[in-house]
């Protein structure tokens, strides 16, 4: 039986892996994952403290409907879906409060389900 090439068990394994070594596919393990939860109406936590140059996962859920998420400063937009997790990186490239808001309209009181991300 004929052995299979040294490539061939490479692609193989990146595959398996999802990229290939040092491609970031799964250095997800050193980016702070911060979890956010959507309900009516309002965001949890409502005010997200970071820094500046370093990067973030929020992994947003709903507990109820639909929701939207979006941080327009830093170009983040998401659908926040029951029974779904979003997961959006940011890395904040500067220092401020900036506003976040749900862009998905989810009943009354959607207008005023916002938050803040200060970043130092």
């Amino acid at each position: 039986m004929r052995q299979a090439a040294p490539s061939l068990i490479l692609v193989a394994w990146l595959v398996a892996c999802g990229g290939k070594p040092g491609d970031g596919a799964n250095d997800d393990a050193d980016v702070k994952v911060i979890p956010i939860s959507a309900h009516q109406w309002a965001f949890a936590p409502a005010q997200i403290d970071l820094n500046v140059n370093e990067p973030v996962i929020f992994e947003l859920t709903s507990a109820d409907v639909h929701h939207g998420f979006n941080l327009p400063d830093f170009g983040v937009r998401a659908d926040v879906i029951p029974g779904q997790k979003a997961r959006v990186e940011v890395t904040p490239d500067k220092t401020g409060t900036f506003a976040f808001f749900c862009d998905y309209f989810c009943g009354t009181g959607h207008e005023g389900m916002q938050g803040q991300v200060v970043v130092q």
